[in-house]
């Protein structure tokens, strides 16, 4: 069965060549030309992955992924971005997008990319890690707790609301707490092997991440180890009660 893509752009003639050449690639294409109709589209029917326009009537590309993220629904979303839009890629990161193709792009570069992410989602990566970063038992380091089959996570007994690649970068750390992980090793774990997308996408999600754990950053934080990667710092001394 063709794996079912929807993309929401309101260009007609760039909606088009995303449609054609999609669909030569063997996928089923739905388009919607208008954000809120995108929307409506995203949370009624399944797809496997989404390409979505910033930029659109009705509803912008990121209130879309917050909402879609917001309700839970985590299908894989590529973000189209306009040349030198950094505050946009970041934006859309940090909302839960999968990957962003920077404006104008060549079609084989969409292709590579949708392939990629598709591969990375249904697990068909050629050089999966043997180990997953998601694994299914609870993690407690001191006032910090994961779990991953529910994608919670708590600190000091408040609950933290983490996207889902949010989540994922914080468990692959909290595995090897005090560890100095590379950029590498996070993007090989989270976005797989095969990710085309540059390391800027990793800082956006730790970056992100610190100011969510800043809730009790005397726990847990995350440091920066100067042209390496990161580490996460557990103080497993619980607060006296009082």
């Amino acid at each position: 069965m063709a794996q079912r893509l929807l993309v929401i752009e309101d260009e007609p003639t760039l909606a088009r060549l995303l449609s054609y050449n999609l669909t030569q690639e063997g996928y089923e294409v739905t388009v919607e030309d208008h954000g809120t109709a995108g929307y409506d589209r995203a949370t009624r029917e399944p797809f496997d992955l989404i390409v979505l326009d910033l930029m659109l009537p009705g509803m912008n590309g990121i209130d879309i992924l917050d909402k879609l993220r917001g309700q839970g629904i985590r299908t894989p979303i590529i973000v189209l971005t306009a040349k030198n839009a950094e505050e946009d890629v970041v934006r859309g990161l940090k909302s839960g997008a999968d990957d962003y193709i920077t404006k104008p792009f060549g079609v084989s570069e969409l292709l590579a990319r949708v392939s990629a992410v598709l591969r990375r989602i249904s697990g068909l990566a050629e050089e999966a890690p043997t180990e997953t970063p998601i694994s299914a038992s609870t993690i407690i380091l001191g006032q910090l707790e994961i779990y991953p089959e529910r994608y919670e996570v708590s600190l000091g007994g408040h609950s933290i609301n983490l996207r889902p690649k949010e989540f994922e970068v914080l468990l692959y750390l909290a595995r090897k707490p005090g560890v100095v992980l590379t950029r590498d090793d996070l993007m090989n774990a989270v976005w797989g092997f095969d990710y085309i997308g540059g390391q800027r996408t990793v800082d956006v999600h730790v970056s992100s991440l610190r100011k969510k754990l800043e809730l009790d950053p005397e726990s847990v934080h995350i440091d920066s180890i100067r042209g390496v990667g990161y580490k996460l710092v557990v103080n497993k001394k619980r607060a006296p009660v009082i």
